[in-house]
């Protein structure tokens, strides 16, 4: 990785586990802070991989990342400035998001949400997409950044 910056790509085709963490990691170091980043796909696809690499990345460290699914919510405080990892998988509603508090989260911290579907028209307009799917033994990722342009 050169220390230039480069557009995202629309797609990647990852071999492994590994390499989906890498994807992971480089975009938690690209990431601002009052970003949003939207991982979707099916079960089993790697967003829970994905999302503890991109905070590792963030907190600079191999810290704890549970995985929010019952919580629904987890925050960091990092020095880079505060992550909400959020699992709305099993959310009724959209409506239900706005109990957790996640409208003020968009404006005061970095949010990576898993499920983002969930929140229909609530997803701000800005968020990177990052879908995450099954491909043959490895995974593909396709990125749809929003209104925002992604560099990393």
């Amino acid at each position: 990785m050169s220390g230039e910056l480069e557009a995202l790509p629309e797609q990647l085709v990852l071999g492994d586990e590994a390499a989906t963490q890498a994807v992971g990691a480089r975009l938690g170091r690209a990431a601002r802070p009052d970003d949003v980043v939207a991982l979707t796909g099916p079960l089993g696809a790697g967003k829970s991989a994905f999302a503890r690499a991109f905070i590792r990345a963030r907190a600079g460290a191999e810290i704890e990342v549970p995985s929010p699914t019952f919580t629904l919510v987890q925050t960091y405080e990092l020095a880079s400035g505060v992550i909400w990892h959020v699992d709305l998988y099993r959310l009724a509603a959209p409506e239900e998001a706005l109990e957790l508090g996640l409208e003020d989260a968009f404006t005061n911290a970095l949010c990576l949400i898993e499920w983002p579907e969930r929140l229909g028209d609530m997803l701000p307009l800005r968020a990177l997409t990052v879908r995450l799917d099954h491909a043959g033994t490895g995974r593909s990722l396709a990125f749809h950044p929003g209104t925002r342009p992604w560099m990393w």
